[in-house]
């Protein structure tokens, strides 16, 4: 069963749109369960993320997540929002089913490939980022947090 914050942000989910001119944009997916989510990030000259928007195909849980992890990097610095992991989501919608826990994992990947996106358009290296795999996987779900 669906916690209550869940359902919220399944039925009212923040932050949904596209960022024109976006600073970066990434898009994640594993064809295999049907969910692809993409994260546009608005950086300024300080590295403050000042708009976050998304765009997800997929089941309640992976829109759940998306606007939830939205409204965690909303503000953060390129630092803070890279440390933003699929843990602190399910903690911050107070849990998804074991079965869902792939769909935080993809909030948390979708960050990491939209800061990348960043990372290359302005030639600059994000301590700890690491290159993302490929823009949507055909891997079975990973299940780990």
């Amino acid at each position: 069963m669906y916690s209550e914050k869940v359902m919220d942000h399944f039925t009212n989910p923040r932050n949904v749109g596209e960022i024109e001119d976006a600073s970066g944009v990434g898009t994640v997916g594993n064809a295999k369960c049907g969910d692809i989510m993409r994260i546009y990030l608005d950086i300024d000259e300080e590295g403050i993320i000042k708009d976050v928007k998304f765009k997800t195909f997929g089941c309640g849980a992976a829109v759940a997540t998306s606007s939830m992890a939205t409204e965690l990097v909303k503000g953060k610095n390129i630092n803070e929002a890279l440390k933003i992991t699929n843990k602190a989501v399910m903690d911050a919608l107070d849990g998804l089913p074991p079965v869902k826990v792939h769909c935080s994992l993809l909030a948390e990947e979708a960050i990491h490939a939209a800061l990348w996106d960043y990372a290359e358009k302005n030639s600059i290296v994000i301590e700890g980022l690491e290159k993302p795999k490929s823009d949507i996987s055909e891997e079975e779900p990973r299940e780990e947090y």
